[in-house]
């Protein structure tokens, strides 16, 4: 019995072993094949995001010299010759360019700003006549001005020299806010050298902070890193590298801005970038464990009986759930079930725009009053019933009081879908009716409110939308009305 009893363990393990030892090497193999993809993901995440700040910060410069073209045109016409005309013609691009300073020299680099004062660039080193106009290099950067100079030519040819206008990169500073990485890393304009023309976010990030990138990594001991991304820029590749530099570990994303030879360079804190990785990891991560779980279970057979026992109470409990959320009248999600739902969402989707609908039946006393309770209780049911169809599944229908109701509409993305979801409701209304045997066309007075601008939790916006309602109530019920009146509405009349 004994060696029967070794023989069938043997049987059962060794197979069960190699499955093991099989799965789990997928396992291994599908993990790591997923974190490099999600790496792959979050690296072209960070390009595409460093491509669109290089496009914005070309857009900007490109503002400036379209302002100076009218400029050109009349400094061509009228000359220079009325020194004080043309300071003032300056002056005139320095405000629709806004920035601090427009020069106009000759072709040998003398000249003036816009307050009449001399200038003489003949002698600076970006200052080549033949060159200043190139569609390859058509901006200058001035270390003395810290600026990037945008150029014009005045005259067919630059014949009557040329405009400087010069756009200040302390502008530039302002680049990261509103975004996801103001307060996780920096971005720089850099040149070919490495030299950092321009800087915006944390102070603290040594990495661009220090007048030249390549020297800022190089001497961080790290000099591998420092050669390759010195080689990498150079070449005009786009990507991203780990680097080490001050005691931070960095991750520096790159992509030329395609003019001048100059990069775009955003630089974030490895924890940060890892913690995106991670997030997209988050699903597979989910599934091993499961996965692991489900083996565990495997090797445990006498714990199937307690989890089949424990499936049928989770089944139990969530019957039980549901009929505590649901309403017994109307078959739709009580008023506790309705705000719960609510607030999950808001939470888990905080800037994605939805709407709110608060309305009750119009003379609800009066039904109840006329044709009685249960012709009452049959008008709410009918509603019920038929509110909850004309929306889509992952909508959030409720009725939160006698005759009170709430519609949550997710995910609206502009003003179109607002109002062809108020025109939807509006539809319903008027097609409305209850009664098996005594049809009645009920009407209602409808309150609306957008998430997040009119409310940014449950009960602001909550708030927001009882304000429609009583405006459609004021202004003579039977009235769709939103928080704000931009797009008030009228419902169709409806006959009792």
């Amino acid at each position: 019995m004994d060696n029967q009893d070794k023989s069938s363990i043997l049987q059962w393990l060794i197979p069960t072993g190699i499955m093991m030892v099989v799965v789990v090497a997928m396992l291994v193999s599908f993990f790591t094949k997923s974190s490099r993809a999600a790496e792959i993901s979050v690296s072209k995440t960070l390009v595409s995001s460093v491509e669109n700040y290089g496009k914005s910060f070309l857009h900007e410069l490109a503002l400036v010299g379209e302002a100076g073209e009218p400029i050109c045109a009349l400094l061509e016409k009228e000359g220079v010759q009325d020194s004080g005309r043309a300071a003032e013609l300056l002056s005139v691009a320095v405000d629709c360019a806004e920035i601090e300073k427009a020069v106009y020299v000759d072709k040998s680099g003398v000249g003036f700003d816009q307050t009449g004062a001399p200038v003489d660039v003949g002698g600076e080193e970006w200052f080549q006549a033949d060159a200043l106009f190139d569609e390859v290099f058509p901006y200058f950067y001035t270390k003395e001005e810290h600026a990037v100079g945008v150029v014009r030519p005045v005259g067919e040819d630059a014949a009557q020299g040329y405009l400087l206008l010069f756009y200040q990169m302390e502008r530039f500073a302002d680049t990261l806010r509103q975004s996801g990485y103001d307060s996780a890393g920096a971005l720089a304009v850099i040149n070919m050298d490495g030299d950092v023309l321009g800087f915006s976010g944390l102070e603290t990030n040594v990495c661009v902070r220090d007048g030249n990138l390549f020297d800022a990594v190089n001497a961080r001991d790290d000099k591998n890193a420092a050669n390759e991304l010195q080689n990498r820029i150079r070449n005009g590749s786009r990507g991203s590298l780990s680097v080490k530099a001050g005691g931070q570990s960095q991750v520096l994303t790159f992509a030329p801005l395609a003019v001048n030879c100059w990069d775009m360079v955003l630089a974030l804190d490895d924890v940060y970038v890892e913690r995106q990785v991670d997030y997209l990891c988050k699903d597979t991560k989910n599934m091993m464990i499961s996965l692991f779980v489900v083996i565990g279970v495997f090797f445990c057979i006498v714990m199937v009986f307690n989890i089949a026992g424990k499936i049928r109470s989770n089944a139990k409990k969530k019957e039980l759930e549901n009929k505590a959320d649901t309403d017994l009248l109307t078959g739709l999600s009580n008023k506790l079930a309705t705000e719960r739902k609510i607030k999950d969402y808001m939470r888990s989707n905080p800037e994605t725009q939805s709407m709110m609908f608060l309305f009750d039946i119009d003379n609800f006393k009066k039904i109840n009053d006329t044709m009685g309770h249960a012709f009452g209780d049959e008008v709410l049911r009918s509603l019920g019933s038929q509110i909850g169809s004309i929306f889509r599944a992952s909508d959030i229908v409720g009725r939160i009081g006698g005759d009170e109701f709430m519609v949550f509409l997710k995910d609206i993305s502009n003003e179109r879908d607002i109002l062809k979801g108020a025109e939807k409701v509006e539809t319903f209304f008027k097609s409305f009716q209850a009664g098996e045997y005594v049809k009645y066309k009920a009407t209602a007075s409808i309150g609306v409110a957008i998430f997040p601008q009119e409310g940014g939790d449950f009960e602001s916006l909550y708030k927001a939308a009882d304000q429609g309602l009583y405006k459609a109530k004021k202004r003579g019920k039977n009235q769709l009305a939103f928080y704000k009146d931009r797009a008030a509405k009228k419902l169709p009349a409806q006959e009792e």
